[in-house]
């Protein structure tokens, strides 16, 4: 089923996203936590999509066992990272051709041997592009996009990518999930600035419980996101106590969930890393703070 028509009527939607693992060991935790999260209901699960073709076939898999064999909605990461139009429209074809409904379109990060993003010879260089080729094909998938609450990070300004945003959604998007953030005032104000230039689609705001201090560094660093300073003083002074580093995530997280679900955000999307055991502690936090039973 098409994730726009789920977010049309359960709220409040819940989503999980996934990374394909690199070992037939990793396939088995994982599918390990998408069994345990799976009582919570969420609307769908996403799966990522590797640079430079490094995933994309365990991507394929991962989507098609998660929503036939789990019978959880699934939605494909798709970027324009290493591939012509032609290789774009076969990876299409095999997810159409799976009974997946759903895409993700990105540009995607440059390969870790490259400093910038290069535009592939015969292939997009903007998440936009990407989203008009899945429409002008005729595909018939639900395309989400990605926003970003404190910019993209190779972005000059808000106005301007929010103007970037903008072609996406004019290009055919049907909803957002925004990059991960710390502070919920980034993710509102992200709204009303995307509703002052017209965009009026479902805006996922995506949460990342904090589980690692350096880790979570290095992901900030990488997307431009930044940890409050409160938040980032009191972790470094755990920063040895690992138990205490997931604890102060956990209650942070659940915090924002509170804060976004009572502004009226339409749900929360959750970048696990893989792992079931925070967004768990975050439910139940969350059931004792809100009604977070879906109401379809």
């Amino acid at each position: 089923m098409k994730i726009s028509k789920l977010l049309e009527t359960v709220r409040p939607a819940f989503s999980f996203e996934f990374f394909p693992p690199k070992d037939d060991e990793g396939f088995n935790d994982l599918f390990t936590t998408v069994q345990n999260l799976k009582p919570l209901q969420p609307v769908y699960v996403s799966v990522t999509y590797g640079a430079m073709g490094n995933t994309r076939t365990k991507t394929l898999d991962l989507v098609k066992r998660i929503k036939h064999d789990v019978d959880l909605e699934s939605m494909a990461h798709l970027t324009c990272v290493g591939s012509n139009a032609d290789e774009i429209a076969e990876v299409l074809d095999a997810l159409q051709d799976a009974g997946i409904d759903n895409v993700l379109a990105l540009r995607g990060d440059p390969p870790k041997d490259q400093e910038y993003f290069v535009r592939p010879k015969n292939g997009f260089g903007f998440a936009n592009e990407l989203v008009d080729f899945i429409k002008k094909r005729g595909y018939d998938f639900c395309i989400g996009v990605a926003g970003y609450p404190e910019k993209h990070i190779e972005c000059s300004d808000m106005d301007t990518d929010l103007d970037n945003l903008k072609r996406k959604v004019d290009a055919g998007a049907d909803f957002i999930v925004t990059q991960l953030f710390f502070d919920n005032k980034f993710y509102f104000d992200f709204v009303d600035r995307a509703l002052g230039k017209g965009i009026d689609i479902p805006i996922i705001p995506g949460i990342m419980p904090i589980q690692n201090l350096k880790q979570s560094k290095r992901f900030t660093k990488m997307c431009g996101s930044t940890i409050p300073d409160p938040l980032l003083s009191r972790m470094e002074a755990h920063a040895e106590d690992a138990d205490m580093i997931r604890q102060i995530g956990v209650e942070h997280a659940t915090e924002q969930c509170e804060g976004l679900l009572n502004g009226g955000a339409p749900g929360v999307h959750f970048y696990t890393l893989n792992r079931s055991r925070a967004t768990l502690n975050i439910f139940e936090n969350l059931r004792k703070l809100v009604d977070i039973t879906p109401n379809p």
